[in-house]
């Protein structure tokens, strides 16, 4: 697994850092293929903020836990991929290593399937040419979350912007592959 670590307003220690490296590298064991694992630590308020992303293959694994200690933070981060991992290890089989998931001492809630994914509805509507401030007035008229459209500055690639939880918009662009 290859690694990547980002400290933001705290210093990372060796000791922090192998911790994560022995903790996230236990994920590798479900995959065929190496993956690249961005781990960030952050502390803002005195609250410790661990936020995990993995990717591997074209799947993209992604857990983040705020707590007053890193360690249970960077814990609790691993356990989420683990579980979003036992949670779909049907859909995921063939990016999965064959025998990742037979392990006999786990419990019997963590081999729980989830249901079918269910589409309730399905909108179709054109998607136009537009600037991504166009974009975000047409999404807060519709009083929308998000809003797809062909981002006109950048050749008209598909891209999606959305309300942030906290406040202000975000935008989704697609990423060219190497």
């Amino acid at each position: 697994m290859k690694f990547n670590f980002t400290a933001k307003q705290l210093e990372m220690t060796d000791s922090l850092r192998a911790y994560a490296e022995k903790k996230v590298g236990k994920i590798d064991k479900f995959f065929k293929y190496e993956s690249d694992a961005q781990v960030t630590f952050s502390r803002e308020r005195g609250r410790m903020t661990a936020e995990v992303t993995l990717k591997n293959g074209s799947r993209i694994y992604r857990a983040s836990n705020t707590s007053k200690d890193m360690y249970a933070s960077m814990d609790a981060c691993v356990s989420a991929i683990e579980r979003q991992i036992r949670k779909n290890k049907t859909r995921l089989a063939k990016n999965l290593r064959e025998g990742a998931l037979e392990e006999p001492d786990m419990p019997q809630e963590l081999w729980e399937e989830e249901g079918e994914f269910d589409v309730v509805r399905v909108k179709r509507f054109d998607i136009k040419p537009m600037t991504v401030e166009e974009a975000i007035l047409q999404m807060n008229l519709l009083s929308h979350q998000f809003f797809v459209f062909q981002n006109r500055s950048e050749d008209d690639a598909f891209a999606v912007v959305y309300r942030r939880n906290n406040g202000g918009y975000g935008l989704i662009e697609a990423e060219e592959e190497d």
